[in-house]
Protein backbone atom coordinates (compact mmCIF):
# COMPACT_ATOMS: atom_id res chain seq x y z
CA UNK A 1 0.00 0.00 0.00
CA UNK A 2 1.49 3.20 -1.40
CA UNK A 3 1.28 6.74 0.16
CA UNK A 4 0.11 6.05 3.58
CA UNK A 5 -1.65 8.76 5.37
CA UNK A 6 0.06 10.49 7.95
CA UNK A 7 -1.19 9.49 11.87
CA UNK A 8 -2.13 12.84 14.08
CA UNK A 9 -2.10 11.67 17.49
CA UNK A 10 -3.36 14.81 20.18
CA UNK A 11 -1.72 14.50 23.97
CA UNK A 12 -1.54 16.51 27.52
CA UNK A 13 -1.14 15.15 30.26
CA UNK A 14 -1.86 11.45 30.80
CA UNK A 15 1.59 9.68 30.32
CA UNK A 16 -0.02 5.89 31.13
CA UNK A 17 -2.92 6.67 28.71
CA UNK A 18 -0.68 7.88 26.19
CA UNK A 19 1.76 4.96 26.37
CA UNK A 20 -0.91 2.53 26.16
CA UNK A 21 -2.62 4.46 22.92
CA UNK A 22 1.38 4.16 21.45
CA UNK A 23 1.96 0.83 22.37
CA UNK A 24 -1.03 -0.71 20.61
CA UNK A 25 -0.47 1.76 17.86
CA UNK A 26 3.58 0.35 17.20
CA UNK A 27 1.23 -3.19 16.65
CA UNK A 28 -0.10 -2.16 13.80
CA UNK A 29 0.98 -3.83 10.34
CA UNK A 30 0.99 -0.65 8.78
CA UNK A 31 2.86 1.20 12.05
CA UNK A 32 6.82 0.98 10.35
CA UNK A 33 5.48 2.40 7.22
CA UNK A 34 3.49 5.41 8.65
CA UNK A 35 4.75 8.86 9.73
CA UNK A 36 3.45 9.77 13.15
CA UNK A 37 2.81 13.39 14.44
CA UNK A 38 2.48 14.07 18.04
CA UNK A 39 0.84 17.04 18.68
CA UNK A 40 1.69 17.88 22.84
CA UNK A 41 -1.02 20.86 23.98
CA UNK A 42 1.46 23.31 26.59
CA UNK A 43 0.01 23.23 30.12
CA UNK A 44 -3.13 25.04 31.17
CA UNK A 45 -2.06 25.19 34.37
CA UNK A 46 1.13 24.74 36.68
CA UNK A 47 -0.29 21.71 38.23
CA UNK A 48 -0.40 19.80 34.62
CA UNK A 49 3.58 20.89 33.73
CA UNK A 50 4.76 17.50 35.11
CA UNK A 51 3.00 15.58 33.41
CA UNK A 52 2.85 16.84 30.35
CA UNK A 53 6.20 17.25 30.17
CA UNK A 54 6.20 13.58 31.35
CA UNK A 55 4.39 12.67 27.84
CA UNK A 56 6.55 15.07 25.56
CA UNK A 57 9.32 12.91 26.90
CA UNK A 58 7.92 9.78 26.53
CA UNK A 59 7.13 11.11 23.02
CA UNK A 60 11.33 11.82 22.04
CA UNK A 61 11.74 8.33 22.57
CA UNK A 62 8.92 6.69 20.62
CA UNK A 63 10.30 4.47 17.36
CA UNK A 64 8.66 1.73 15.60
CA UNK A 65 7.29 3.98 12.81
CA UNK A 66 8.57 5.48 9.53
CA UNK A 67 9.52 8.48 11.05
CA UNK A 68 8.16 10.77 14.72
CA UNK A 69 8.00 14.30 14.79
CA UNK A 70 6.87 16.08 18.21
CA UNK A 71 4.95 19.23 18.10
CA UNK A 72 5.46 20.62 21.25
CA UNK A 73 3.11 23.74 22.38
CA UNK A 74 4.34 26.26 24.25
CA UNK A 75 0.56 27.99 24.66
CA UNK A 76 -2.29 25.59 25.86
CA UNK A 77 -5.11 25.60 22.79
CA UNK A 78 -7.42 23.18 24.75
CA UNK A 79 -8.06 19.86 22.83
CA UNK A 80 -10.84 21.15 20.53
CA UNK A 81 -8.38 24.02 18.65
CA UNK A 82 -5.26 21.80 19.51
CA UNK A 83 -7.11 18.93 17.24
CA UNK A 84 -8.66 21.59 14.49
CA UNK A 85 -5.05 23.63 14.17
CA UNK A 86 -3.18 19.92 13.47
CA UNK A 87 -5.76 18.17 11.37
CA UNK A 88 -5.65 21.70 9.00
CA UNK A 89 -1.53 21.33 9.39
CA UNK A 90 -1.42 17.92 8.18
CA UNK A 91 -4.20 17.82 5.33
CA UNK A 92 -3.09 20.92 4.20
CA UNK A 93 0.18 19.21 3.82
CA UNK A 94 -0.43 15.21 2.84
CA UNK A 95 -4.23 15.74 1.77
CA UNK A 96 -5.59 13.27 3.83
CA UNK A 97 -4.92 12.23 7.73
CA UNK A 98 -5.59 9.48 10.23
CA UNK A 99 -6.46 11.10 13.67
CA UNK A 100 -5.69 9.62 17.15
CA UNK A 101 -6.41 11.10 20.91
CA UNK A 102 -4.50 9.43 23.68
CA UNK A 103 -7.10 6.94 24.81
CA UNK A 104 -7.59 4.75 22.03
CA UNK A 105 -6.15 1.22 21.95
CA UNK A 106 -6.15 0.02 18.42
CA UNK A 107 -6.33 -3.52 16.28
CA UNK A 108 -3.56 -4.20 14.87
CA UNK A 109 -5.52 -3.69 11.08
CA UNK A 110 -6.83 -0.31 12.40
CA UNK A 111 -4.25 1.79 10.35
CA UNK A 112 -4.89 -0.96 7.34
CA UNK A 113 -8.70 -0.37 7.44
CA UNK A 114 -8.14 3.82 7.53
CA UNK A 115 -5.77 3.31 4.56
CA UNK A 116 -7.62 1.27 2.57
CA UNK A 117 -11.00 3.43 3.06
CA UNK A 118 -9.45 7.05 2.40
CA UNK A 119 -7.76 5.13 -0.95
CA UNK A 120 -11.37 3.67 -2.29
CA UNK A 121 -13.23 6.47 -1.67
CA UNK A 122 -10.62 9.64 -2.26
CA UNK A 123 -12.83 10.94 -5.11
CA UNK A 124 -16.33 10.12 -3.22
CA UNK A 125 -17.26 13.62 -2.28
CA UNK A 126 -20.82 12.60 -0.23
CA UNK A 127 -18.15 9.99 1.93
CA UNK A 128 -16.06 13.04 4.65
CA UNK A 129 -15.23 10.14 7.31
CA UNK A 130 -13.66 7.62 8.33
CA UNK A 131 -14.68 6.35 11.80
CA UNK A 132 -13.12 2.79 13.76
CA UNK A 133 -15.26 2.89 16.97
CA UNK A 134 -18.58 1.36 16.80
CA UNK A 135 -20.46 0.53 19.70
CA UNK A 136 -21.71 -3.33 20.59
CA UNK A 137 -24.45 -3.79 18.12
CA UNK A 138 -26.82 -6.42 19.11
CA UNK A 139 -26.91 -7.42 14.93
CA UNK A 140 -24.47 -9.77 13.97
CA UNK A 141 -25.35 -10.07 10.60
CA UNK A 142 -24.64 -6.55 9.38
CA UNK A 143 -21.93 -6.33 6.53
CA UNK A 144 -18.27 -5.62 7.31
CA UNK A 145 -18.40 -1.84 6.68
CA UNK A 146 -21.21 0.35 6.34
CA UNK A 147 -21.91 3.83 5.43
CA UNK A 148 -23.80 6.08 8.19
CA UNK A 149 -24.67 9.67 9.04
CA UNK A 150 -23.15 10.23 12.41
CA UNK A 151 -19.30 10.66 13.07
CA UNK A 152 -17.38 8.73 15.65
CA UNK A 153 -14.28 10.50 17.41
CA UNK A 154 -12.54 7.24 18.76
CA UNK A 155 -10.09 7.08 15.75
CA UNK A 156 -11.18 8.96 12.72
CA UNK A 157 -9.84 10.20 9.63
CA UNK A 158 -10.76 12.36 6.49
CA UNK A 159 -9.59 14.02 3.31
CA UNK A 160 -8.33 17.84 2.75
CA UNK A 161 -11.58 17.95 0.33
CA UNK A 162 -14.00 17.14 2.97
CA UNK A 163 -12.28 19.03 6.00
CA UNK A 164 -12.86 22.33 4.02
CA UNK A 165 -16.06 22.40 4.70
CA UNK A 166 -15.28 22.20 8.71
CA UNK A 167 -17.64 24.92 10.36
CA UNK A 168 -15.99 26.28 13.38
CA UNK A 169 -18.93 28.87 14.08
CA UNK A 170 -21.86 27.26 15.93
CA UNK A 171 -23.98 30.09 14.73
CA UNK A 172 -23.85 29.44 11.28
CA UNK A 173 -24.30 25.35 11.85
CA UNK A 174 -27.44 25.95 14.40
CA UNK A 175 -29.61 28.48 12.11
CA UNK A 176 -29.42 25.90 9.40
CA UNK A 177 -31.23 22.77 11.42
CA UNK A 178 -35.15 22.57 11.90
CA UNK A 179 -37.24 20.18 14.03
CA UNK A 180 -37.12 17.70 11.60
CA UNK A 181 -33.25 17.85 10.60
CA UNK A 182 -32.63 17.76 14.04
CA UNK A 183 -34.97 14.21 14.84
CA UNK A 184 -32.44 12.88 11.89
CA UNK A 185 -29.35 14.51 13.48
CA UNK A 186 -30.31 13.07 16.52
CA UNK A 187 -30.67 9.54 15.59
CA UNK A 188 -34.22 10.04 16.12
CA UNK A 189 -33.77 11.68 19.73
CA UNK A 190 -31.81 8.61 20.74
CA UNK A 191 -28.49 10.20 21.05
CA UNK A 192 -27.94 13.73 22.72
CA UNK A 193 -25.86 15.06 19.62
CA UNK A 194 -28.41 18.27 19.31
CA UNK A 195 -28.00 19.27 23.12
CA UNK A 196 -24.32 18.81 22.45
CA UNK A 197 -24.69 21.88 20.21
CA UNK A 198 -26.47 23.69 22.21
CA UNK A 199 -24.20 23.16 25.66
CA UNK A 200 -21.19 24.62 22.92
CA UNK A 201 -23.13 27.39 22.34
CA UNK A 202 -23.87 27.62 25.85
CA UNK A 203 -20.27 27.32 26.31
CA UNK A 204 -20.54 24.52 28.84
CA UNK A 205 -18.51 22.30 25.95
CA UNK A 206 -15.74 23.30 24.06
CA UNK A 207 -16.22 19.94 21.50
CA UNK A 208 -14.82 20.11 17.62
CA UNK A 209 -16.65 16.83 17.52
CA UNK A 210 -20.13 17.51 17.42
CA UNK A 211 -19.09 20.79 14.95
CA UNK A 212 -17.42 18.27 12.67
CA UNK A 213 -20.75 15.70 12.90
CA UNK A 214 -22.97 18.95 12.09
CA UNK A 215 -20.66 20.18 9.26
CA UNK A 216 -21.18 16.64 7.28
CA UNK A 217 -25.06 16.24 8.38
CA UNK A 218 -25.85 19.39 6.67
CA UNK A 219 -23.98 18.45 3.44
CA UNK A 220 -25.98 15.37 3.26
CA UNK A 221 -21.95 13.57 3.98
CA UNK A 222 -21.55 10.09 4.77
CA UNK A 223 -19.23 8.45 6.88
CA UNK A 224 -17.72 5.20 6.76
CA UNK A 225 -17.91 2.51 10.06
CA UNK A 226 -17.02 -1.14 10.70
CA UNK A 227 -19.69 -3.37 12.29
CA UNK A 228 -16.96 -4.58 14.83
CA UNK A 229 -14.97 -1.58 16.29
CA UNK A 230 -11.38 -1.35 15.17
CA UNK A 231 -10.53 0.83 18.30
CA UNK A 232 -11.69 0.80 22.21
CA UNK A 233 -11.89 3.81 24.13
CA UNK A 234 -9.80 3.39 27.87
CA UNK A 235 -10.64 7.49 29.18
CA UNK A 236 -14.15 6.85 30.62
CA UNK A 237 -12.07 6.56 33.48
CA UNK A 238 -13.33 10.64 34.52
CA UNK A 239 -9.54 11.47 33.02
CA UNK A 240 -10.76 12.48 29.92
CA UNK A 241 -11.77 16.25 29.10
CA UNK A 242 -14.94 15.15 27.87
CA UNK A 243 -15.76 12.06 29.28
CA UNK A 244 -17.32 10.38 32.45
CA UNK A 245 -17.00 7.18 33.93
CA UNK A 246 -18.54 4.83 32.07
CA UNK A 247 -18.60 1.13 30.51
CA UNK A 248 -21.73 0.96 28.34
CA UNK A 249 -19.56 2.01 24.94
CA UNK A 250 -17.10 -1.09 26.03
CA UNK A 251 -15.91 -3.16 23.16
CA UNK A 252 -13.57 -6.03 22.04
CA UNK A 253 -11.28 -4.60 19.28
CA UNK A 254 -11.70 -6.44 15.62
CA UNK A 255 -8.81 -9.30 15.30
CA UNK A 256 -9.15 -9.80 11.50
CA UNK A 257 -8.83 -7.14 8.68
CA UNK A 258 -11.73 -5.97 6.75
CA UNK A 259 -12.07 -7.32 3.19
CA UNK A 260 -15.16 -6.35 2.12
CA UNK A 261 -16.23 -2.58 1.51
CA UNK A 262 -19.44 -1.21 0.66
CA UNK A 263 -19.92 -0.70 -3.54
CA UNK A 264 -22.96 1.99 -3.08
CA UNK A 265 -22.49 4.94 -1.13
CA UNK A 266 -25.71 5.46 0.58
CA UNK A 267 -26.59 4.95 4.35
CA UNK A 268 -27.31 1.36 5.24
CA UNK A 269 -30.58 1.12 7.13
CA UNK A 270 -30.26 -2.20 8.55
CA UNK A 271 -26.82 -0.58 10.36
CA UNK A 272 -28.83 2.61 10.98
CA UNK A 273 -31.00 0.27 12.70
CA UNK A 274 -28.94 -1.69 14.92
CA UNK A 275 -27.18 1.61 15.98
CA UNK A 276 -30.45 3.22 17.06
CA UNK A 277 -31.39 0.23 18.67
CA UNK A 278 -28.16 0.32 20.72
CA UNK A 279 -28.31 4.09 21.38
CA UNK A 280 -32.02 3.90 22.63
CA UNK A 281 -31.01 1.06 25.18
CA UNK A 282 -27.60 2.00 26.60
CA UNK A 283 -28.54 3.44 29.57
CA UNK A 284 -30.56 0.68 30.94
CA UNK A 285 -33.55 0.74 33.05
CA UNK A 286 -34.46 3.01 35.59
CA UNK A 287 -32.67 1.35 38.09
CA UNK A 288 -29.36 1.15 36.55
CA UNK A 289 -29.92 4.62 35.59
CA UNK A 290 -29.84 5.33 39.31
CA UNK A 291 -27.02 3.21 40.11
CA UNK A 292 -24.73 4.75 37.35
CA UNK A 293 -25.67 8.07 39.12
CA UNK A 294 -25.10 7.56 42.55
CA UNK A 295 -21.67 6.10 41.48
CA UNK A 296 -20.68 9.08 39.05
CA UNK A 297 -21.61 11.23 42.56
CA UNK A 298 -19.27 8.93 44.92
CA UNK A 299 -16.49 9.35 42.54
CA UNK A 300 -16.78 13.34 42.53
CA UNK A 301 -16.80 13.08 46.14
CA UNK A 302 -14.14 11.36 46.10
CA UNK A 303 -12.25 13.61 44.14
CA UNK A 304 -13.29 16.21 45.94
CA UNK A 305 -11.83 14.99 49.19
Amino acid sequence: MQNLAPIALFVYNRPEHTRRTISYLQKNLLAEESRLFIFSDGPNTETDKAKVEEVRQMAKEVTGFKSVKLIARKENLGLANSIISGVTKLVNEYDKVIVFEDDLLSSPYTLDYFNEGLGRYADEEQVMHIGAYMYDLKDKDLPETFFYRAASSWGWATWARAWKYFEPDIDKLTEQFNKQSILRFSIEGTMNFWKQMREFKAGKNNSWAIRWYASIFLRDGLTLNPSHSFTHNIGHDGTGVHSNIEHMYDVQIANRPVKHFPEEVKENEQAYRAIRYFLSRRKGNLLQRGMRFMRKMQVKYLVKK
